[in-house]
């Protein structure tokens, strides 16, 4: 037997020879972050950061040109009062941006819906529960014709929504006669209409049911967003519906969901508009649309889908209400204010755009 048939029959100890082998894991990012760089990816991972930060600053800069009044219980639950109403809105916007549309009939819908509960309680007797639980039924429709628009139909979400804001706008002054229904009635024939309008004490601090809804809401939704299949396949389709589809994720039926929620969540927003004002007025509420966008923008949500978090909508609410409040009580004139939350708008576009270079 010669030393070649020998050696292929000894068994073969690979192991052995890699036993001096370099073991360290193979390395293809060699760039050090810099600190900028390590800023960018912060702020990419965490969307509510920068809202944050600027409510911290705000409140801190108008603490000190103001004095001990503006950190009063007071002020800051008079904030949260003043933006209860864009916070639900809000709240509606920030699902349907999610998923890289836009909603511009929100505030149609949510006084749409507000003038529903008053008319069916008053023009035709229904319990006011019952015509509070129509509110939300028209809501979800409308919701459900966006949706269905959007989803089945593939026409964009601006031109479906900037169409339903003029018919429920036109719909809300036909249906109502342009007539408003006065607090004094609402208070002795349907108090449940102004539920979210009442108020408790906590110390000095005066909080409303109007409050708690909103604050109640964006938790729940942070969580389903956060912590359900549901949520990731929201920012699942925002990100890449085509990706989302392959990934078994059904696209349709999902933003037809997203819309009827966003649909409810108006209703609830009108259920609020009521307790907020004490009356049903189909006037009321005209600037909520933009309103609700101004948050989303400013709270960090992406325009592009897909990025964001609805914390940050609330912060971005919260720092028009500081802005607010704050150019108020140093008597300035209010159009400043306007001014001011305008650079706002477009510097968060503007971080924003920088933040997704990280994902590019």
């Amino acid at each position: 037997m010669t030393d070649a048939s020998a050696d292929a029959r000894r068994p073969q100890e690979f192991e052995k020879v890699l036993t001096g082998a370099d073991t360290a894991v193979a390395d293809f990012d060699t760039h050090t972050r810099s600190t900028l760089e390590k800023i960018q990816h912060f702020l990419h991972s965490n969307p509510a950061a920068v809202p944050l930060i600027v409510l911290v600053v705000s409140v801190l800069v108008f603490g000190l040109i103001i004095g001990g009044k503006f950190f009063s219980a007071f002020s800051m639950t008079l904030i949260l009062q003043q933006v209860a109403i864009t916070g639900v809105i809000g709240a509606a916007q920030t699902l349907v941006i999610l998923t890289a549309g836009i909603d511009l009939s929100v505030g149609a819908i949510m006084v749409l819906s507000s003038v529903v509960m008053g008319q069916f309680a008053f023009r035709y007797g229904l319990p006011p529960s019952i015509a509070i639980l129509c509110g939300f039924a028209v809501g979800a429709l409308c919701g459900w014709i966006n949706g269905a628009l959007v989803a089945y139909m593939k026409l964009p979400p601006f031109i479906v929504t900037l169409g339903m804001w003029q018919i429920v706008l036109a719909s809300n002054f036909l249906y109502s006669a342009n007539e408003t229904i006065r607090a004094q009635d609402i208070e002795t024939q349907a108090p449940i209409l102004q539920f979210f309008g009442n108020n408790f004490r906590m110390g000095n601090a005066v909080f409303t049911y109007g409050v708690v809804a909103m604050v109640l809401l964006v938790a729940i939704l942070w969580y389903v967003l956060n912590h359900t299949a549901w949520g990731r396949h929201v920012y699942a389709i925002g990100d890449d519906p085509d990706a989302a589809e392959l990934s078994g994720v059904r696209v349709t039926r999902m933003l037809l969901s997203v819309y009827v929620l966003s649909g409810l969540i108006c209703a609830l927003g009108g259920w609020l508009l009521i307790g907020r004002i004490g009356s049903v007025s189909p006037t009321a509420g005209q600037f909520a649309n933009i309103e609700s966008i101004t948050a989303v923008v400013i709270g960090g949500i992406s325009l592009f889908g897909g990025r964001g978090s609805i914390l940050g909508m609330l912060f971005g609410a919260l720092i028009v209400g500081v802005f607010s409040l704050g150019l108020r009580l140093i008597g300035t004139d209010p159009q400043w204010t306007y001014l001011l939350i305008g650079v706002l708008i477009i510097s968060a576009v503007a971080i924003d755009q920088w933040i997704r270079k990280v994902a590019g």
